[in-house]
């Protein structure tokens, strides 16, 4: 009569086991990113999360209708209804102010014209465009490095705060 469980068993229960966790957890891993909804708070976030050796861009073209995520200039996701035209970027610098960033142009791969409603792009170093969003009725603030993206409620308030930051680095 035997009483205990031979090495060979227990390895094959722990592989088993190994096996079923990994596939669980990868599982979770995908659930959980599908399920989180990207917005101009965390659309930061995520693009300094993918795994990029030059830059992840966010291309929103004509009416910002859907936006394209670009790693190294590869097309990965479409987001749908992340913006509308109402959207306006302004570039802040501390001695000239503030001013609005001007649509470009853009040529798709078939060089047909297309106008850009909104862009943002992370460099290699995880620096990203230095920028104030504002889109319905709040402001979004693109121009820190470390921090995640802050909301305002007004384009004032988020100047207020950039230049509040500025003289405390100043001292």
């Amino acid at each position: 009569m035997r009483k205990a469980f031979s090495l060979i068993e227990l390895m094959i229960v722990i592989v088993i086991m190994g096996v079923i966790y990994t596939l669980s957890v990868t599982s979770f891993e995908q659930r959980s990113e599908e399920f989180t909804k990207l917005t101009l708070l965390n659309i930061k976030e995520f693009m300094k999360n993918q795994k990029y050796e030059k830059s992840v861009k966010l291309l929103c073209l004509d009416d910002c209708k859907s936006c394209d995520v670009y790693v190294d200039n590869v097309k990965i996701k479409t987001l749908e209804d992340l913006l509308d035209d109402s959207v306006r970027v302004y570039r802040y610098e501390f001695l000239s102010g503030t001013r609005e960033v001007l649509k470009d142009i853009y040529f798709n791969e078939e060089d047909v014209q297309e106008d850009i409603c909104f862009s943002y792009s992370v460099d290699k170093q995880g620096v990203g465009d230095q920028v104030f969003v504002e889109f319905k009725e709040s402001v979004y603030d693109f121009t820190t490095y470390l921090t995640p993206t802050k909301k305002y409620a007004s384009l004032e308030s988020a100047i207020e705060a950039a230049e509040q930051l500025i003289q405390e680095v100043n001292q």
